[in-house]
C-alpha cells in the first residue's frame, strides 16, 4: 500500500478538523430536536394529566358491576334495550329497585303496576334476574349511575381539532415526527459525507503539484465496479446469500403449512367484537353458548342476536346498515353465512369446556385481545408445538379438586420442584388430542 507523505497527512488533518465541526453541528441538531420532542411529550403528558384531574373519579364496585352486568342492555343517559338509568332514584324507591333487579318476573307476578307497565312498554323483553346481588350491590350500581355526568355534545365538539385526521392519535402524530426526524438526520449525514469527500478530492487536486508519485497514485486510484462484480469472492458471496435465502424461505414455508395465523376474512355482516365485547362488556358466553359447557363454542344463532337488536336499531359507523342486514335475514328465516376463522384439523380433538371451565383459561389466552378487535383474526398459530408448549408451562389447579389429590401427593413425593403442569398428568400423550 502506498505511503502518504507528512505534508499530505497535515492536509488530511485539517480536513478532519473540518469534518469534526460538521459532525458537531449535526449532533447539535439531533440533540436540539430530541430536547424539543421530549418537551412536547411532557406538555402532552401534563395536559392529559390535568384533564384527568378535572374529571371526577368514578372507579369502584358500582362501576364494575354496571359494566359487567348492565351495560349490554342499558345506557345511563339514553334509552337502549331498556330505559335510561339516570334519575332512577327520583322515579323509584330503593326497595322497589331491589325487588325489580333481583327478580323482575317474580316482582311482576306480585301485581306491581309499575313493574308490569315497564314490561309492557319495552315489548315484554325479559330482563335478566340477578338474585345473587345484595342490596348493597344494587345501591352501589345506582350510586355509580347517578354520579356519571351527562356529556355536553357542544362542549365535546368544541374540543375537537378540525385539522386532525379522523382516528389519528397524539401517539401517531409523534411517531410520524420521530420517523421524519430520523430521515432528516440521515439525509444530513449523507450530504455531509458527500461534501466531505468532495472537499477532500478538490483539496488534494489543488495540492497535486506537491505530491510525490506514491501519493499521486493513491489520489488517482478509482473504484472499478466491473472488476468487483467479476471477482471470484463477490460471486461466491452472492451464491452463498442466494442459497441461504432459498433454504431459509423453504424451511419457514414448510413450517407454516396449514398455519392461518392473522387470517381475518371479510364477514357477511361487519360485526365488531370491540363494540360488543369491549365497549359494551358482553360476556363471550352470552353469544358463544357452548364455550363453557361443550366441545364447540358455537356460532351464535340469529335468535341470540335479535335478543338485543329487536330494540337496538342504531349503532356507530355503519351500524344501521349492518343491523338492517341482520333484521332482514331474521325476518326471511335465512341464516347468516359467517366465515369460520379458527379451524383445527379433523385429526385434532379440542374441548372448549375442558380448558375454560376445568382449567380456568381465559378466552384471550388463545384468541388474543378479542375485545379490542374490530375484525376478528386468528391471533395464535394453533400449531401442535404451540399447544404442547402451553401444556408444558400451564400449572394444574388442584385446589378443591378431589380428582387431583392423589396425583398431587405423588407429585410432591417425587420431590419435583415447582407446580404440577399439564404435561405431568398426561398432557403430552398423543391420544389426548389425536383420536
Amino acid at each position: 500500500m502506498a505511503k502518504i507523505s507528512e505534508k499530505t497527512v497535515l492536509n488530511m488533518s485539517r480536513l478532519t478538523i473540518l469534518m469534526s465541526r460538521i459532525s458537531r453541528s449535526i449532533l447539535t441538531l439531533v440533540a436540539f430536536s430530541f430536547v424539543t420532542l421530549t418537551s412536547s411529550f411532557a406538555e402532552v403528558k401534563d395536559s392529559s394529566a390535568s384533564a384527568t384531574a378535572e374529571t371526577p373519579a368514578l372507579d369502584g364496585k358500582g362501576e364494575q358491576l354496571f359494566k359487567e352486568n348492565c351495560k349490554s342492555c342499558h345506557k345511563i343517559h339514553e334509552e337502549s334495550v331498556g330505559p335510561a338509568l339516570s334519575g332512577v332514584t327520583k322515579r323509584r324507591s330503593a326497595d322497589w329497585l331491589h325487588q325489580w333487579i333481583k327478580n323482575n318476573a317474580v316482582f311482576r307476578a306480585s301485581g306491581d303496576k309499575d313493574a308490569i307497565a315497564i314490561y309492557e312498554k319495552y315489548k315484554k323483553a325479559e330482563m335478566t334476574a340477578f338474585p345473587t346481588f345484595t342490596n348493597e350491590d344494587i345501591d352501589a350500581i345506582i350510586a355509580y349511575v347517578e354520579s356519571v355526568p351527562k356529556e355536553d355534545p357542544a362542549k365535546l365538539k368544541g374540543t375537537e381539532d378540525p385539522t386532525k385526521p379522523k382516528g389519528e392519535t397524539e401517539g401517531g402524530q409523534y411517531d410520524t415526527i420521530i420517523l421524519t426526524l430520523i430521515v432528516v438526520v440521515l439525509v444530513l449525514v449523507l450530504v455531509a459525507m458527500l461534501v466531505f469527500l468532495s472537499v477532500i478530492k478538490r483539496y488534494l487536486k489543488e495540492k497535486e503539484a506537491g505530491l510525490d508519485a506514491e501519493d499521486r497514485e493513491l489520489v488517482d486510484q478509482k473504484f472499478d465496479i466491473k472488476a468487483l462484480v467479476k471477482s471470484k469472492a463477490f460471486i461466491a458471496i452472492v451464491v452463498l446469500l442466494f442459497v441461504g435465502a432459498t433454504v431459509r424461505s423453504c424451511w419457514i414455508g414448510a413450517q407454516e403449512v396449514g398455519v392461518e395465523q392473522n387470517y381475518a376474512p371479510v364477514q357477511p355482516i361487519a360485526f365488531s367484537h370491540k363494540l360488543h365485547a369491549g365497549d359494551n362488556k358482553i360476556n363471550c358466553n352470552y353469544c358463544h353458548t357452548g364455550a363453557y359447557k361443550g366441545k364447540q363454542s358455537n356460532i351464535p344463532s340469529l335468535n341470540i342476536c335479535m335478543n338485543c337488536h329487536t330494540y337496538i336499531k342504531k349503532g356507530p359507523l355503519h351500524g344501521e346498515t349492518e343491523i338492517a342486514k341482520l333484521v332482514d335475514a331474521y325476518e326471511k328465516g335465512t341464516p347468516i353465512k359467517w366465515v369460520r376463522v379458527h379451524n383445527l384439523p379433523d385429526l385434532a380433538y379440542f374441548n372448549h369446556s375442558q380448558h375454560t371451565q376445568v382449567a380456568g383459561i381465559e378466552c384471550q389466552k388463545c384468541h388474543g385481545p378479542i375485545e379490542e378487535m374490530e375484525v376478528v383474526k386468528q391471533y395464535s398459530n394453533l400449531t401442535m408445538g404451540w399447544c404442547i408448549n402451553c401444556h408444558r408451562e400451564t400449572a394444574v389447579n388442584s385446589e378443591d379438586n378431589a380428582y387431583y389429590d392423589r396425583l398431587l401427593k405423588v407429585h410432591e413425593e417425587s420431590k419435583k420442584k415447582g407446580n404440577m403442569t399439564a404435561e405431568e398428568i398426561g398432557g403430552l400423550d398423543c391420544s389426548k388430542c389425536h383420536y
